[in-house]
């Protein structure tokens, strides 16, 4: 019962959770068919939190409902079926759930003036949703696109989910880390949406943090 009421009044601290441990197993998994079945399974997980965070912001549910449905339909066959196809179509619909779920997320956060501690962690989440959609982007873009994104190691073979999700973090955060290299058009105007997303985001969380605490300065002046 802890649990269940831990979900339900703090979802984006518990999504950030689930998706931090994420990028601790993902190496552990994706090198076998056993592991990608257990990365499906763990996939369908965090779409549920996904669903029950963007429930708790002002946003419309049955649009993530709508966009959920086929995503969970595709990772429940890859626990069965691997296949690149399937995982290119699985991709596509995630992207545009948590490209949502951050858009509710955000509106969750700017809907009033008063910082609960949930909406401090929807800062994180909003963040790691936002690296999550950009890189099952990749995966469809490299789907699409085959040889798009290249490495220093096997560069001639399809890069990772790990390796796309580092891509992601690292285009997103502006740290220029990544030694994976998108070298075709589509891709590298995928990676520059996002470094412009990334740029505006920190702006945007900035910017809200410096208008509450001045808010709070004029309060007490008052």
């Amino acid at each position: 019962m802890r649990v269940i009421r831990f979900v339900r009044d703090t979802p984006c601290a518990t999504l950030l959770g689930a998706q931090i441990l994420g990028v601790l197993l993902y190496p552990f998994l994706e090198d076998s068919v056993a592991g990608g079945a257990l990365l499906a399974i763990f996939g369908f997980l965090v779409l549920g939190l996904v669903v029950i965070a963007v429930r708790a912001t002002p946003m419309l549910s049955w649009v993530v409902l709508l966009v959920a449905a086929p995503a969970t339909v595709l990772l429940v066959a890859q626990v069965f079926v691997s296949s690149p196809g399937l995982n290119a179509w699985s991709s596509g619909f995630e992207a545009v759930l948590y490209f949502y779920a951050a858009a509710s997320m955000l509106a969750y956060m700017l809907a009033d003036e008063v910082v609960t501690t949930d909406e401090l962690f929807a800062i994180s989440a909003v963040f790691t949703l936002l690296a999550w959609a950009f890189a099952h982007t990749f995966v469809v873009v490299q789907a699409l696109d085959p040889g798009s994104f290249i490495a220093a190691v096997a560069p001639n073979e399809p890069r990772s989910w790990t390796e796309l999700l580092f891509l992601s973090f690292s285009t997103l955060s502006g740290t220029g880390l990544s030694d994976i290299v998108p070298v075709k058009d589509h891709a590298r105007s995928v990676v520059m949406l996002e470094q412009l997303a990334g740029l505006f985001y920190i702006a945007m969380v900035v910017a809200r943090l410096v208008g509450l605490s001045a808010g709070r300065i004029r309060r007490g002046l008052k």
